[in-house]
């Protein structure tokens, strides 16, 4: 099963706002390729939120909660349901991803600005290690 992972603009949408709704779903999305990725999402694929202003960090765990459908407000974007599963914390910086050296090649660190990408799985089990409580 594929992981994801979400960014989010911490005023806008933030770990808190998602914890008090506990789910929410994940529209709003313009830029061509993070709606394709979105369009991709299964129900039960695992997403990683991560606040992009300020402390850029992984700041969360959701679960994909539906089939990925056309965003009825955008007809080029995907929009999903997703369901808050946990805070991570601490949060993981983008600073300490990119002092890894370990993922040079993932798109979070190679194109910063793309709201929404699949995880490469040597980050997943790279944040199972940091998380070993998590369950992801």
């Amino acid at each position: 099963m594929p992981f994801f992972l979400a960014k989010t603009d911490p005023e806008t949408y933030s770990i808190e706002d998602f914890i008090r709704d506990k789910r929410t779903t994940w529209d709003g999305v313009t830029n061509p390729m993070a709606a394709k990725t979105i369009s991709t999402m299964s129900k039960g694929d695992t997403v990683f939120l991560y606040h992009s202003l300020g402390n850029s960090a992984v700041v969360g765990l959701a679960k994909v909660d539906s089939a990925a459908r056309l965003d009825p407000k955008n007809a080029k974007s995907w929009v999903v349901d997703m369901k808050f599963m946990s805070r991570l914390d601490p949060p993981t910086s983008l600073k300490t991803i990119k002092e890894s050296g370990l993922f040079e090649d993932f798109a979070l660190v190679r194109n910063s600005r793309l709201s929404t990408m699949e995880c490469p799985e040597k980050f997943v089990a790279w944040l199972r290690e940091r998380y070993p409580k998590a369950k992801f």
